[in-house]
């Protein structure tokens, strides 16, 4: 989808972005070119570092060492320019429990100073596109959490940003809630949207246009989920057995083995075809007397891919 795009198209960009909290390296280097009217999705587990990313580029944390640069605008001189073209919606949006869903919106409208007329149309095609419409009424306090949410999110558009920054979006949100979420994303991407959003649900990253992976602080890859899927060199198997315990302890010592983690009844096993083979796999576990295991070669997952590049980024930096 992006592979033809320009220096043009790029809407958020950092260079060399970096957080420090004393001795802590929260980010680390952080290179990101982000292209208008895409989703982009930043990776990783809890501490990776990306909320901190998120809010250096929301201009709410002040940057370490490096660049950002939104939809033109350097976010350290012209601070005031990125937020009327950006909306930030947090894990925990600052909704008011005890006003109705039409209340909190003219409230945040109010703060963007979006008034007359032109407010009562978005209000009313936000309301119908999240079909919040029969909810106007009711308090946000007796909202489910998928209502709760799409009602941040609604606040968040009040006043039409062209970039919309998402951390977490999703969290403890139902699946049906979390599927009606990704419609409406895709709706504002079709309306020329550019949504920057972060998570740790790799199902969820499948979703987006471009995943970042974030681990430790760093960017270990970047790409759509299918070229990343389809990227490694190492080679990904399913693997079949009565015993998975002392299968997964025998691989995972063996040279050439990326990582093995289970997967529901199997396992999934990345090797590094230039180091070993699924015969020499066979043969240690016959060796220590485990038969039967069956290997099948498929397409990894997202979440099989990450792991297994944070494993391999786990070695090098030992």
């Amino acid at each position: 989808m992006v592979a033809n795009r320009t220096d043009n198209d790029v809407i958020i960009s950092s260079r060399g972005l970096s957080r420090r909290f004393g001795d802590l390296i929260a980010v680390d280097r952080l290179d990101l070119e982000i292209y208008r009217g895409e989703i982009f999705g930043l990776v990783g587990p809890d501490g990776a570092g990306k909320t901190t990313t998120l809010r250096m580029l929301c201009t709410l944390m002040e940057i370490t060492e490096g660049q950002i640069h939104i939809a033109g605008y350097d976010v350290a001189r012209d601070t005031d320019a990125v937020k009327d073209r950006i909306g930030y919606m947090a894990q925990r949006f600052g909704l008011y429990s005890d006003l109705t869903v039409e209340e909190n919106m003219i409230f945040y409208s109010d703060l963007f100073a979006v008034t007359g007329r032109g407010r009562e149309e978005l209000m009313a095609r936000l309301l119908q596109m999240t079909r919040m419409e029969p909810f106007r009424k009711r308090q946000a306090g007796k909202l489910s959490g998928g209502m709760k949410q799409k009602l941040a999110l609604m606040c968040t558009l009040l006043h039409r940003p062209q970039i919309l920054f998402l951390d977490e979006p999703t969290n403890g949100v139902d699946p049906v809630s979390r599927r009606d979420f990704w419609a409406i994303l895709y709706q504002l991407v079709r309306d020329g949207l550019t949504v920057f959003l972060t998570t740790a649900y790799l199902d969820e990253a499948e979703r987006c246009n471009r995943v970042g992976f974030m681990y430790r602080g760093r960017l270990i890859r970047c790409d759509s989920p299918d070229a990343l899927k389809a990227g490694l060199e190492e080679k990904c198997y399913e693997v079949s057995s009565l015993d998975q315990r002392a299968v997964r302890e025998v691989l995972e010592n063996l040279d050439g083995v990326v990582s093995v983690t289970p997967a529901g009844a199997t396992l999934h096993l990345f090797l590094s075809p230039s180091e070993t083979s699924i015969a020499n796999l066979e043969k240690a576990l016959d060796e220590r007397g485990i038969k039967g295991a069956e290997f099948k070669e498929i397409v990894p997952s997202l979440e099989d891919v990450f792991i297994a590049l944070a494993r391999k980024s786990s070695v090098k930096a030992v």
